[in-house]
């Protein structure tokens, strides 16, 4: 399997949490609320347990707690934050914890439209039969509902206004009508069913919830990490992981790892004093940014170098991560990497030296790309 979902993936972690837990469980959840914050946050050496317990997701103990105690009460989860904060990955793991089956998503677009929300028909079917419950597919959404499980909505902010509207029903009043059939016409929700649903703050092509909808949702806000031990925790993480599920032996360095962390930190904070949105980059600069320009490296070290992770391929890599619009970013970059980059390299030499080399390399091809796309514009 490509990617398996949490379930699968810490199938002997759940086996062993529901072994142990002996706390009171809400409605029909598989864990405890203590459990399943456990099995998010992982185990500490006073817990006394007879294994470890990973730690999955890096953040505030708190806005973990406050997730898990929504998803017990009447009202739906909403996971708001900048894009690549770790939204979806902490609703798959409630969903992985509390129901054993974190697969019921709806992936909001701008496309997605109510039959996605609530249910469709089989086309076939109904021209044999007519409409029938045999006929009738339900959503992700709608079988949580009659299974009283939890159901996902991905960016539920890429959907315009009047389908977001179709959530009102399935929150508050708990069912979902069916006006095509005459009789059990209505799908009742189950103990158990909420929805956990996911949505950027700050991102291009998104639409204001609604009021009404906002009133059924507990706001969760999940921060983008800037302290760098927690984020450098994170990072390690998921590397570990892409060289386990890839059979990969790549040495990676501390110091280049350093020089990561503080390249992501000195961006976010000239883009926090940068006055003009035309100064910034586009890019959100998240700790998923970060990871995604360790792994383009490694990946470039394992196939096309010695197995080594080097300063100027992560560099490289950086650059053709952030830069995409041509040539704003192109050209923010640049006056970065000769005022910040360049003294660093200057101050501390080793490993810097060559991240610099690197990246003025690549920023080069990039400066040519954009003149020449604005050559052809003309």
């Amino acid at each position: 399997m490509l990617r398996p979902p949490a379930e699968a993936k810490y199938a002997e972690e759940l086996a062993y949490l529901l072994s142990i837990d002996k706390h009171p469980k809400p409605f029909t959840w598989k864990l405890s609320p203590r459990v399943v914050r456990l099995f998010i946050l992982g185990s500490q050496p006073g817990d006394k347990l007879d294994r470890p317990i990973v730690q999955k997701f890096f953040g505030d103990s708190g806005t973990v707690e406050r997730a898990i105690v929504t998803l017990a009460s009447d009202r739906g989860l909403l996971l708001i934050g900048d894009p690549g904060t770790g939204k979806s990955w902490l609703a798959e793991l409630l969903a992985a914890a509390i129901c054993g089956d974190s697969t019921k998503v709806v992936q909001g677009t701008a496309g997605t439209v109510e039959d996605h929300i609530k249910y469709s028909w089989n086309v076939a079917m109904v021209i044999a039969k007519g409409q029938s419950h045999e006929s009738l597919i339900p959503s992700p959404l709608m079988a949580s509902m009659k299974a009283g499980t939890l159901g996902r909505f991905e960016e539920l902010t890429r959907c315009s206004s009047d389908v977001q509207d179709a959530l009102i029903s399935m929150l508050s009043e708990k069912y979902v009508a069916i006006p095509e059939l005459d009789e059990d016409n209505i799908v009742f929700a189950e103990p158990g069913f909420n929805i956990i649903a996911t949505a950027n703050a700050r991102d291009r092509g998104v639409n204001d919830l609604s009021s009404a909808l906002k009133r059924r949702f507990n706001f969760v806000q999940i921060p983008i990490v800037k302290n760098q031990k927690t984020e450098r925790e994170i990072v390690t993480f998921r590397t570990q992981e892409l060289l386990a599920r890839n059979s990969f032996s790549i040495d990676t360095p501390p110091a280049l790892l350093d020089i990561l962390l503080q390249t992501f930190a000195d961006l976010r904070e000239a883009s926090t004093a940068e006055t003009s949105e035309e100064g910034r980059l586009e890019s959100a600069l998240s700790t998923a940014e970060q990871i995604c320009v360790l792994e383009d490296a490694i990946l470039h070290g394992q196939f096309f170098g010695d197995t080594q992770l080097r300063p100027e391929v992560l560099a490289r890599s950086l650059v053709g991560s952030l830069v995409r619009r041509m040539p704003e970013d192109v050209s923010i970059l640049s006056k970065f990497w000769h005022a910040v980059v360049a003294k660093r390299a200057k101050e501390h030499g080793g490993g810097w030296k060559e991240f610099e080399s690197g990246g003025i390399q690549a920023l080069g091809i990039s400066e040519k790309e954009a003149a020449a796309s604005g050559k052809k514009a003309k």
